[in-house]
């Protein structure tokens, strides 16, 4: 489609200004012109009477670095509404893989069926550049795929040489397109780092108009120490930080939010630039094994494995995690999403407190047991998320929606029951928080999918309707658009999204996915 107009639609451009009727036209891959006395010359239109027209949406947290080589045409974020999506977040990327990280990346490849192997970020984009993508693409580099690459999997403090070799890292995949850097702190080899490495590798890097993303130390019980650790980063070294899914994670942490929101606010005012993202939901979604203290992780897979078969080692579990190892109500918040074995298929969809009162087996022992058996790959969703928090979090000023999910199969051939972020996250953040629950007006809540990100990530041209802008576009029903996908059937689309163009390319159609792929690597 060279070139067409969109008419008799409720414009919002994306900057959180209130919205116009107008026609938009589209020439190529561009917005040709926004006009609101604008009369037809003849161009193929489509009229979107009674309907909204928005920026298409981006997808600030997403994690499809390798699933994107299995569903290129993005279909499970493109029903949504997204058009772009940053990935390379919590401190996991596509990009460096060197020395020990390749042994430990291996499994990515094989899980996701890639033949071809990559160290660079110039292979990484070689790899994806050889077929068509549905949607654009932008990256974070992971910082544990830069401390893998150059120090391994073991619980040591950096050198001055490795600080040297991580920060000489950073540089090289950000002058080859990396938005920023990610740290997954809770994660392997992430959890060996502190503070002061990663201020070391953005201070030896140079690098200043950056962002670096943080999938914190801690969500729930050091959680305000947590926020501290993230900002310190900011006020030390001038670098954008993003704290990715902002969240008080368990009941008994819920009452910190206004701790939270005040430092953040306090770090505005005192010059770091700072921005969060989250996902609509009061549940979390992450490996089983995260329940386990750091130690566990050391050394990479096999190792960790090697001490979940230890005797002596789960005594030391069983006395760490005392407040939790017999308290069937924490269990019973841990659902078990996906499974590696069709054996244990049956278990998708049950909460370990569930599995245990049928096993008539204790938890923790369960927990293992099944890790081992899985050989790790066990995903879980954790409800125990606050839906007041929740609402107080999207309401601040550079708030923005992250789904936290990686592309998925809208048939569920992916298999399991993700978590029904994956597709729905940007329908229900407009139906259920910006139009029925009124937290926001819908100029302010678009602005925050749209422009914000685009900013904040340095997406130039993106998350905006203008001249010159580049044809990322959602036509959408107000009344309509909502989420569809549930926890017990996650693989249903949205309703409401009429048309998505990206880069002036009909990626959806009157509902239906049209299987064009004019994404681009950005």
């Amino acid at each position: 489609m060279e070139g067409f107009v969109i008419k008799n639609a409720l414009v919002y451009d994306g900057t959180g200004t209130a919205p116009v009727r107008a026609t938009v036209g589209v020439k190529n891959s561009k917005v040709s012109f926004v006009s609101e006395s604008f009369v037809n010359n003849g161009l193929h239109s489509i009229d979107a009477e009674n309907m909204a027209l928005a920026p298409g949406f981006i997808d600030v947290h997403s994690h499809s670095d390798f699933s994107i080589f299995n569903y290129p045409d993005a279909k499970s974020k493109l029903l949504q509404g997204v058009t772009t999506e940053v990935n390379g977040n919590c401190g996991f990327s596509a990009s460096p893989i060197l020395n020990d990280a390749k042994t430990q990346m291996e499994k990515e490849f094989t899980s996701c069926g890639i033949e071809t192997r990559w160290e660079s970020r110039a292979q990484y984009t070689s790899s994806l550049a050889e077929f068509p993508i549905g949607l654009n693409i932008a990256t974070l580099t992971g910082h544990g795929n830069i401390r893998g690459s150059v120090m391994g999997y073991e619980n040591r403090k950096p050198t001055g040489d490795d600080l040297n070799q991580m920060a000489d890292a950073l540089k090289e995949q950000i002058n080859l397109g990396c938005r920023g850097m990610s740290t997954g702190l809770i994660y392997l080899p992430g959890a060996f780092s502190d503070s002061t490495e990663i201020i070391e590798i953005i201070k030896r890097s140079g690098l200043k108009n950056i962002i670096y993303a943080s999938h914190m130390r801690s969500e729930g019980d050091k959680l305000l120490e947590s926020i501290e650790e993230t900002l310190e980063v900011g006020r030390q070294t001038g670098v954008k930080v993003q704290i990715s899914h902002l969240k008080t994670s368990g009941k008994r942490n819920w009452h910190k939010i206004g701790d939270v929101i005040k430092a953040i606010r306090q770090a505005s005012a005192d010059g770091i630039r700072v921005t969060c993202d989250r996902y609509p939901y009061s549940a979390s979604q992450t490996s089983l094994d995260a329940v386990l203290p750091s130690w566990i992780y050391e050394g990479g897979d096999e190792a960790e494995l090697q001490r979940l078969r230890d005797k002596q080692y789960i005594l030391r579990l069983k006395e760490e995690l005392a407040h939790i190892v017999s308290d069937l109500s924490y269990w019973d918040s841990v659902m078990v999403s996906t499974v590696k074995s069709d054996k244990n298929k049956y278990m998708e969809g049950k909460t370990i407190g569930e599995l245990c009162r049928i096993k008539q087996e204790k938890p923790l022992d369960f927990t293992v047991a099944l890790l081992i058996e899985e050989q790790l790959k066990v995903d879980a969703i954790y409800f125990s998320l606050s839906e007041d928090n929740l609402r107080e979090i999207l309401q601040l000023p550079n708030c923005m929606v992250g789904s936290d999910s990686s592309l998925k199969s809208m048939d569920s051939t992916g298999g399991g029951k993700p978590h029904p972020r994956g597709f729905g996250s940007f329908p229900r953040y407009i139906r259920k928080y910006v139009l029925d629950e009124a937290l926001m007006p819908l100029e302010t809540g678009i602005r925050k999918i749209t422009a914000t990100p685009a900013e904040t990530f340095n997406l130039n041209g993106r998350g905006i309707i203008r001249e010159g802008a580049y044809a990322d576009l959602v036509i959408f029903s107000v009344s309509d658009i909502k989420d569809c996908a549930t926890y017990e059937a996650p693989h249903t689309p949205p309703s409401g999204i009429r048309y998505v163009f990206v880069n002036g390319q009909m990626a959806v159609n009157e509902g239906v996915f049209t299987g064009t792929k004019a994404g681009m690597i950005l």
